[in-house]
C-alpha cells in the first residue's frame, strides 16, 4: 500500500489517510488491478482491507486522530453482513475505532444493482463506517447516487477540478455541488490538486478538504507529511538604475 493524506486545509491537519494499492515493490495500482478477475475479486477486496488496516495501525494511525480511507469493490461484496466480518475483526484486533473507517467506491464502476449497493450502505452505516463516492462526476449515475444513498463523503473527479481556475462553468458546477452536499450533510473532497491556482479556486468554491500532489504525494508504506500551499512570491527583477552623483560641500563627488 501507498498512503496519501486528505488534508483539511482550513484547520491545517490531516482529515484522513487513503490507502492506495501497490505492488510488493511499489509498482503502480494498474499493475495490480490488471490481475483482478471475477474469480479472485472477493479475496483481493478482503486482502486489501486487512492490509490497509494493518499497515495504518503499524504506522501509528491509531494514536493519531485521522480517519482511514479504503477503496472497495461493491461487486466483490456478495453479502454485506458476511463480507464485513473480517474487516470488523481486523479493526478490533488493531484497536482502530470503527467510526474512523471510510470506504470509497468509484462512481465510474457500473452498479448493476442499486438495491445491493443500498444494502451495503445500510450495513456499513450500522457499524459506524463512512461511505464515500470516489471520482464523482466521471461515472454512470451522477447525482442519482446522492439521491439514493446516504453518503458521508463525495470526492470530485480530478477531470472536473483540473485547471478549475480557468473554467468558469466548472467553478459554477463545483459551487452548486458544495451547496448540495452541505444540504445533505455530506462532506466534499477536491481531488487531484496539483497547482496553487487549482487550490485557490477550490477554496473560493467552498472546498476545504483536498487531496493531491501539491499537498502531498503518496508514500509507499509511510504516512507522508503535507504542506499547505502558499502564494508564490515572484522574484523582483533588479532595476538598472543610473548611479546618483552627490556633490559634497568640499566639492568632492560621493
Amino acid at each position: 500500500m501507498a498512503v496519501q493524506p486528505i488534508v483539511d486545509t482550513e484547520r491545517n491537519r490531516v482529515f484522513a489517510y487513503e490507502a492506495l494499492v501497490r505492488g510488493p515493490k511499489g509498482e503502480g495500482a494498474a499493475s495490480v488491478l490488471s490481475a483482478v478477475t471475477p474469480e479472485n475479486r472477493y479475496a483481493f477486496d478482503q486482502n486489501c482491507r486487512v492490509k490497509a488496516i494493518t499497515l495504518a495501525s503499524q504506522l501509528g494511525i491509531v494514536e493519531r486522530n485521522p480517519k482511514l480511507s479504503i477503496n472497495f469493490m461493491p461487486g466483490a461484496v456478495y453479502s454485506p453482513a458476511a463480507c464485513v466480518r473480517l474487516t470488523l475483526a481486523t479493526a478490533r484486533a488493531h484497536s482502530l475505532p470503527l467510526d474512523r473507517l471510510i470506504f470509497e467506491f468509484t462512481e465510474a464502476e457500473q452498479i448493476d444493482s442499486p438495491t445491493h449497493l443500498q444494502q451495503i450502505a445500510d450495513e456499513y452505516s450500522r457499524h459506524g463506517f463512512t461511505l464515500a463516492i470516489d471520482d464523482f462526476g466521471a461515472g454512470f449515475s451522477n447525482v442519482n447516487l446522492l439521491a439514493r444513498l446516504h453518503t458521508g463523503i463525495v470526492k470530485l473527479d480530478m477531470d472536473l477540478t483540473r485547471d478549475l481556475h480557468q473554467r468558469p462553468r466548472a467553478q459554477a458546477i463545483v459551487r452548486s455541488l458544495v451547496r448540495l452536499c452541505r444540504g445533505f450533510g455530506t462532506q466534499i473532497v477536491g481531488e487531484g490538486v496539483e497547482t496553487y491556482e487549482e487550490y485557490r479556486a477550490m477554496r473560493s468554491c467552498g472546498i476545504r478538504l483536498m487531496q493531491g500532489y501539491l499537498l502531498a504525494k503518496p508514500a509507499f508504506e509511510q504516512l507522508p507529511d503535507f504542506e499547505i500551499p502558499r502564494p508564490r512570491r515572484e522574484a523582483v527583477p533588479m532595476l538598472n538604475v543610473p548611479s546618483v552623483l552627490t556633490i559634497l560641500p568640499s566639492g568632492r563627488a560621493a
